[in-house]
């Protein structure tokens, strides 16, 4: 067992999100500025009775839950990744667990590792919702992929939000990390060799240029991890993880690099939605 000590008690926040908020005045009664108060310049348009902790007092308080109720073993060696957009306005921290992991084989015998990761999003803008969520990342070529809506615990945008329910998913995440990770088992040795994968995708993404693009992106996958459900599920999280390789490509705006997070994170939550539609899950 490792001395609890051992393990870092504390995150460092990027200059861009470790910031107080304030507010000030606009000429409407019902709404006012939210300010970062370090450069002095404004995050948002909010209600006039908008409240907010700090990115600071947010993140923290969900890592010292992690090293509180986590197995020390578990989280040391723990990879804590931060993004940011809207001016600061959203954070996201991406905490990875190389320690809680395990081995998925496809029918073909190509194996990939995945561990265990958990999401925090916290907003000053008012337009996020404190969320944390639960899933995990595949080693072979990051793809992230978010568990299913069980796994989000929402909090109120306070100052004085809860952690109850985070605690309790967070005390049984490795529990369900490993019950997730045998249902992936399950998807890498469902072959679909003869399943129309082409018409599912146009069945279940409404776009046509998106499911055409998507099945351009299950072949790749399945060049490597064989025609299964899982590299059908592994083209999905492509989708959710990268913008660059994958005919997803971001376009190269001006503002790019503000939207770019909050994109991506709309990205994994819209491939848990297919991942949890009876038609994927059907698919054999």
């Amino acid at each position: 067992m490792l001395d609890f000590t051992t393990i870092n008690r504390t995150i460092d926040l990027p200059q861009n999100l470790n910031f107080n908020v304030g507010f000030e005045p606009t000429r409407l009664d019902d709404q006012k500025y939210a300010i970062n108060k370090t450069t002095g310049e404004p995050i948002a348009i909010v209600g006039s009775g908008f409240r907010c902790a700090t990115h600071s007092d947010f993140f923290d308080g969900v890592w010292t839950q992690i090293i509180e109720n986590m197995d020390p073993e578990d989280v040391d060696g723990a990879e804590v990744r931060f993004k940011s957009g809207r001016n600061g306005g959203f954070g996201m921290m991406d905490v990875q667990f190389p320690s809680i992991n395990t081995t998925i084989q496809t029918d073909t015998g190509h194996e990939t590792s995945i561990r265990q990761r958990i999401i925090a999003l916290h907003g000053v803008d008012g337009k996020t919702s404190n969320v944390s969520l639960f899933g995990n990342i595949d080693m072979f070529c990051l793809n992230g992929q978010v568990s299913g809506e069980h796994a989000k615990i929402r909090r109120k945008n306070t100052s004085g939000f809860s952690l109850t329910n985070f605690i309790s998913e967070l005390r049984r995440a490795k529990n369900d990390f490993y019950l997730e990770s045998e249902r992936l088992k399950v998807f890498a040795g469902t072959s679909l060799k003869t399943f129309n994968v082409q018409q599912l995708l146009e069945d279940m993404i409404p776009s046509v240029q998106k499911s055409k693009k998507m099945y351009e992106l299950y072949e790749h996958e399945a060049a490597v991890r064989g025609h299964n459900k899982f590299s059908l599920m592994s083209a999905f999280t492509n989708y959710a993880s990268h913008t660059l390789g994958n005919g997803f490509e971001l376009r190269n705006t001006s503002n790019r690099a503000e939207t770019e997070a909050v994109t991506m994170m709309g990205r994994e939550n819209e491939v848990n939605k297919w991942m949890s539609d009876d038609r994927f899950l059907l698919a054999a």
